[in-house]
């Protein structure tokens, strides 16, 4: 479908007003007004976030009673195991919780379930292990377990305590675990709902702390700690693609700001390998650091990302962050190949374009990869897609889901759950298990739902466009005039503008593994400044022969090489002088 870029109402008096309340440029001001932040009140507030505006975590339903169970386990002795899930979202939850656990005195261990042979959330397998080696254990589970309703009952009757934390889609029934913690249980009252895993665990971490201090306020070794654990609540919040606003942009703010500084050994390393330092945006979590610690997990080694984000020896740090290294650039190749193969399928199958959405399954897919690629088929086909990995030997498979276009997928992936052995997951993204022989009966009855419940409209494909300006006013100072409305991320996207008249300065060229990516060099009179479209090479020949200026839709962006900075352009979209383009877009605004 073609992509309409939709400009946002540019009211000079407001613009000039606000801009003149809070002394900021008018591109700032009038990038404000298009989020919908209307009044000098809202906008220092969005620009000026505290730790002081997290709310209490004794708001947060169930944490009260977990803290003081968690704090009694410690006086006692018992042992404490932290069972948390293989992304980054549990990784980094499971890490700062160990921390806290271990800096108040704590006999603490934790565990971290195989991808591919557990699954998702507690399993029985686990739970009696656990419970043979010693069932007078508490069990804290981090992002996970608000689903797990049979596990939970089979702890109780191992006589295991068990405390469940997880931020998860409830379902209709609820586990039968000592204490529940998240912060849409039912009847609850907190004011932000969408904390992700991580955040839940410096949550109750925080709870804990006060509780060994004052009854209100962290010893000043725990305090220390609670602000280094701030890093690790921001890159589970990045990773799991939760939207920064409220709480989350406080934590993600003062996360990235205080990594730095207060990094473990383990974290600095990962940064090394990844060549990310100070200062940190969300992007560079979110495309450099969490894909790596994500790989371990995708790649069956979850346990190591954890002991990277706990260890104090910085020789096994490195020795790890560059395994890890490692294991994204090979996760980075099974990606390539696997969407390559999902593409050839859907090609194969040209009735399968035609269907509102799309189940692609093969034996010969990694189970941990697939969920990266069923949001890339959903991106290029522009429809909800499940990704199967099936087992001939067992006949069954594992998927991973995405949604597109808002469509609620955990609610459809119920609605078709009588072809599903298990699922679980929430409105963006879902996970489920299934024998071989349903899989053309799960296919028929999911393209049907999302037929009949949701249809993809011209509003759902729109480029929000900020405003329209002159690319010679995008100076190095400009631009960071609007990096100062970060982080940047779902719920807060980069500021987006357009511009016409664009020449090119030279062809365009591609560049990265299969050509992947663009490079342009683009000018607006004497100036040049260089452009980058991330996976659309194939715009290369188009806007080379592109008949005149060219108009284009595009985030601006500061970029940092070897101690300098310089003005770069990711290129959004574009079309020519004429209204046509290589990428479909209407030129109607």
């Amino acid at each position: 479908m073609a992509r309409v870029w939709r400009y946002a109402v540019h009211d000079e008096p407001r613009v000039r007003s606000l801009s003149s309340e809070l002394n900021v440029p008018p591109l700032v001001a009038q990038v404000l007004l298009a989020r919908g932040v209307d009044s000098a009140e809202a906008a220092r507030a969005f620009l000026s976030a505290r730790l002081l505006d997290l709310h209490d975590p004794a708001l947060l339903p169930g944490i009260n009673e977990a803290a003081d169970r968690i704090v009694e386990a410690i006086a006692a002795e018992r042992q404490i195991t932290i069972y948390g899930d293989y992304d980054v979202d549990g990784v980094t939850g499971t890490s700062l919780l160990w921390h806290c656990l271990k800096l108040a005195g704590g006999r603490v261990d934790y565990t971290i379930p195989d991808r591919l042979n557990d699954g998702y959330g507690l399993n029985p397998k686990a739970i009696r292990e656990l419970a043979d080696q010693d069932n007078s254990r508490l069990v804290i589970t981090v992002d996970c377990g608000i689903a797990s309703i049979d596990e939970a009952a089979l702890a109780a009757e191992l006589g295991m305590e068990l405390i469940v934390t997880d931020h998860h889609t409830i379902g209709e029934t609820l586990p039968g675990a000592a204490v529940l913690v998240h912060p849409r249980l039912p009847g609850s009252e907190y004011p932000f709902g969408d904390l992700c895993g991580a955040a839940v665990a410096f949550k109750l971490a925080w709870a804990i702390c006060q509780r060994l201090g004052d009854g209100r306020r962290a010893s000043p070794r725990m305090k220390e700690f609670l602000l280094s654990a701030v890093g690790l609540a921001a890159i589970g919040t990045i990773s799991d693609v939760m939207p920064l606003l409220g709480e989350n942009r406080v934590l993600v703010q003062f996360g990235l700001a205080g990594l730095p500084g207060r990094a473990s050994v383990g974290l600095k390393a990962l940064m090394d390998v990844s060549d990310k330092q100070a200062p940190l945006d969300a992007e560079d979590i979110g495309f450099a650091i969490g894909p790596r610690i994500n790989a371990a997990g995708r790649l069956q080694q979850a346990r190591l990302a954890v002991e990277l984000l706990t260890t104090d020896d910085e020789h096994r740090a490195r020795q790890l962050a560059t395994h890890l290294d490692k294991l994204n650039k090979d996760r980075r190749s099974l990606q390539t190949r696997i969407f390559k193969q999902a593409k050839k399928q859907v090609a194969e199958n040209p009735e399968w374009e035609d269907a509102a959405a799309l189940v692609l399954a093969s034996n010969d897919w990694h189970a941990g990869v697939i969920g990266i690629v069923a949001n890339q088929v959903a991106e290029e086909f522009e429809k909800p897609t499940v990704m199967l990995a099936l087992s001939a030997m067992e006949g069954t498979g594992k998927g991973s889901g995405r949604s597109f276009a808002g469509f609620d997928l955990y609610s459809g992936i119920a609605a078709c759950s009588e072809h599903l052995v298990t699922f679980g997951g929430h409105h963006a993204a879902a996970g489920v298990s299934i024998r071989s022989e349903n899989v053309e009966a799960f296919r028929e009855a999911f393209a049907a739902h999302v037929a009949e419940h949701h249809k993809v409209t011209d509003s759902d494909l729109e480029l929000r466009v900020d405003a329209e300006v002159r690319l010679q006013d995008l100076t190095r100072n400009a631009i960071k005039e609007l990096n100062k409305l970060s982080p940047f991320g779902q719920g807060n996207p980069r500021p987006r503008f357009s511009a016409t008249g664009v020449e090119l300065a030279e062809a365009p060229q591609t560049m990265g593994e299969g050509d992947r990516h663009l490079r342009l060099a683009l000018k607006t009179g004497d100036r040049p400044l260089k452009a980058v479209a991330f996976g659309r090479g194939e715009w290369a020949e188009p806007i080379g022969a592109a008949d005149g200026p060219l108009s284009i839709c595009f985030e601006p962006m500061i970029n940092r090489w070897r101690g300098r900075e310089s003005v770069e352009l990711r290129l959004i979209d574009w079309k020519s002088g004429a209204g046509t383009d290589g990428s479909g877009s209407d030129s109607s605004s």
